[in-house]
This record gives structure tokens, C-alpha cells and sequence, in this order.
């Protein structure tokens, strides 16, 4: 009796935990729209990342960073760059604010 219990408690424990995801997949909406802030997000971050390849080029270093943020209402890019330091010092980290536009 107690062999055909130990068989058995594997297999509705599996059976409840199917059950369990199975519920909550019915319960989840299909598709769920993205709030429209006026600017798709990944654009943006992307330009910020172009921007800031452009900017660790001409610093001659590369490219540890970009974020976009707002400073003063306007939207901008937060760009950080390791310029390489002299005589085998280690990297200057240096942060740069691009305006977005």
C-alpha cells in the first residue's frame, strides 16, 4: 500500500502544478497594448546609442554607456565613455550630455 502511495504522490503533484498553469495562461489577455508616450522607446535608446558612438569616436575612447533622460524638460542623452588613459594608466571614465534633437 505504502509503494502504490509513493507512486502516486509524484504524479498529482505534477497533475496540480499543470493544473496551476494552465489556469493562470486562460487568465492572462492575449495582447496588452503599449502606453503611447509619443516616441517609441527603442528608437530613442537606439538614436542615444548612435550618438554615442559618434561621440566616443571622436573622443577616441569607447563606449560605456548611453541612456536617454530629461534635463530641464528637454530630452537627452547620457553618454559615458572610458577614454584610455596615458602611459598605461587605467581608463578616464567621462560622462557626456547630448541634447536628443
Amino acid at each position: 500500500m505504502t509503494r502504490l502511495l509513493s507512486l502516486f504522490r509524484p504524479g498529482l503533484a505534477a497533475l496540480c502544478v499543470a493544473a496551476m498553469f494552465a489556469t493562470h495562461a486562460n487568465a492572462a489577455p492575449a495582447f496588452v497594448p503599449a502606453p503611447d508616450h509619443g516616441q517609441p522607446t527603442a528608437l530613442v535608446q537606439s538614436d542615444c546609442y548612435a550618438i554615442g558612438q559618434q561621440v566616443a569616436e571622436q573622443k577616441g575612447g569607447t563606449l560605456a554607456r548611453a541612456s536617454q533622460s530629461t534635463k530641464g524638460g528637454q530630452p537627452v542623452c547620457v553618454i559615458v565613455v572610458l577614454v584610455p588613459g596615458k602611459d598605461g594608466q587605467r581608463p578616464r571614465r567621462t560622462e557626456i550630455v547630448v541634447p536628443l534633437n
